[in-house]
């Protein structure tokens, strides 16, 4: 097998783009130059080529654009569906047609096609109403074989790399880890003002020695620019974010609320949802959405009594709820993973409420800090972002009472005109979510979630009947977004961020009106 050629020199290189200027006048796309035959087409040849534009650019000999093209391929996961179909027409395939055959469970489907591609698969062909319950087991709800389009747009991408889905079905197939990205950058290329096939060296200083020689006549000079400023002095600055968030304690510290510890980033599902009354069946807590920690594979247990609680009102109900009626796994319990919500802060918060000495006493909390979500990034999504929260819990307090906690902490960020419209949490009922109306955009924007945590949740860690938990959420990166009017939060958070623009950004005071 032989040995790939390797790239050309730069001066190689060189010659080649200005001789070819010299005759075509321009390049369309530099992937078409060729070196003995070999067309300069990959990721190292692009970068040769860029450092020669950028030095012959310097010198005003040419002009070049930069041009990004995104290509896809298939993971290894991808390339398994592209070979035997998608996990939905898999688990379609090893049901009966009802009424013709004996409905399959769940154990018996996870032995046909293993447990990841039923548990995938089930999901999907459901949502895709290609399955149907049957009793205890699944059948087909449609008897003539469905379009496996997951299938089928794979096989296109593996075949020319292109995703002609548009984005959403790029997002969804990116964030199921079906697919990759990967970009190639070319050029276009033209004669710049001093074109010329000779590259001469410029000169950057007036001698003594050329004076005295003469040879100051002959040789060409790098331009001076007498307008360049010196460097600037470098002075420390605060992130936007940390400029808005400082703002944000500023409130909850006047509301007379306390700072929750928020350091600890892995948490156990247990905590992360089994004690919010979270059931082990919910969407959220698939791999496509939640972050899990393959080692340590388990986590620390939480009171004996407690979890026997948890588990007896996930299983059998209780508190005069019947509860979720479904199976409750201490191993789903045990898994670790990064939070998902900082409300699990909350949620340990308020166990040690109520179990400290003494007894229960009124309290009032907050927290900002990060979470984690599995999902696609995007101008408006990230899988990492700031959650700011606040909780009450008092005696006999109400859905007016939060309301009016609302109304008050959101005037303060300079929010007066508040919607609420009721919404579903597992965890909280009632449940709202809060809108404000945005002067610059004309409407009316989500701000919040908010609701009463639900007593299945609270009474099983020990707090008195009577006690009620009020909670609100928001990120933190939206009203920052919005007070800066950054457009792209990938501009706000990564390597993308304009560290200039960081340092120029006044700070914030949210109470005169930036809603």
């Amino acid at each position: 097998m032989s040995s790939p050629t390797p790239t050309p020199t730069p001066e190689t290189i060189q010659t080649l783009i200005l001789q070819t200027l010299s005759t075509a006048n321009t390049i369309p796309d530099s992937r078409e130059l060729a070196v003995d035959g070999r067309a300069l087409s990959t990721a190292e040849d692009q970068n040769v080529i860029r450092g020669v534009l950028d030095s012959l650019q310097r010198k005003e000999m040419v002009e070049y654009k930069q041009i990004t093209a995104t290509s896809f391929t298939l993971t290894e996961e991808g390339q398994l569906i592209n070979e035997k179909g998608s996990h939905e027409i898999r688990v379609w395939q090893v049901l009966p047609v009802k009424g013709q055959g004996q409905p399959v469970t769940v154990p018996e489907l996870q032995k046909l096609v293993g447990a990841d591609v039923a548990k995938i698969g089930q999901s999907n062909a459901f949502k895709k109403k290609w399955i149907s319950k049957d009793g205890a087991g699944f059948v087909r709800a449609i008897e003539q074989p469905p379009v496996d389009d997951t299938a089928e747009l794979l096989r296109e991408i593996s075949a020319s790399g292109d995703c002609v889905g548009g984005d959403s079905v790029t997002k969804e197939l990116q964030k199921r880890k079906l697919i990759t990205p990967k970009k190639h950058i070319h050029y276009s290329i033209s004669k710049g003002t001093n074109f010329s096939t000779e590259v001469k060296q410029l000169e950057t200083d007036l001698t003594v020695e050329m004076l005295q020689s003469g040879t100051w006549k002959e040789s060409s000079f790098k331009t001076y620019n007498f307008a360049a400023a010196g460097q600037p002095t470098d002075g420390g600055a605060l992130h936007p974010l940390l400029k808005v968030r400082e703002e944000f304690r500023n409130i909850f510290f006047d509301m007379g609320f306390t700072e929750m510890p928020t350091n600890q980033f892995v948490e156990s599902a247990f905590w992360n949802f089994d004690a919010m009354f979270v059931p082990q069946q919910h969407p959220a807590r698939e791999v496509q959405d939640t972050f899990y920690v393959k080692s340590p594979v388990k986590a620390l247990q939480p009171d004996p009594e407690y979890y026997e609680r948890v588990r007896k009102i996930h299983e059998e109900g209780g508190y005069g709820s019947i509860g979720y009626r479904a199976p409750f796994s201490r191993e789903e319990s045990e898994k670790l993973l990064l939070r998902t919500h900082t409300t699990a802060v909350s949620t340990a918060m308020l166990y040690k409420l109520a179990n400290q000495p003494g007894g229960f006493k009124p309290a009032k909390m907050y927290s900002i800090d990060r979470v984690f979500r599995n999902e696609a990034m995007d101008a408006t999504h990230l899988a990492e972002f700031h959650q700011v929260e606040g909780v009450v819990a008092d005696y006999n307090i109400t859905l007016g009472h939060l309301i009016a906690f609302m109304q008050e902490f959101f005037a303060k960020t300079g929010n007066h005109k508040l919607r609420f419209k009721p919404a579903y949490n597992p965890y909280t009922e009632p449940s709202m979510e809060v809108f404000s109306w945005h002067e610059g955009l004309g409407k009316w924007i989500e701000i919040a979630n908010s609701g009463i945590f639900r007593p299945e949740m609270l009474e099983p860690m020990g707090l008195p009947k009577g006690v009620r938990v009020l909670g609100w959420g928001m990120s933190l990166e939206r009203p920052t977004m919005i007070k800066y009017k950054i457009g792209d939060i990938r501009t706000l958070v990564g390597h993308k961020t304009d560290l200039d623009q960081v340092k120029k950004r006044a700070a914030v005071r949210l109470e005169k009106g930036d809603d």
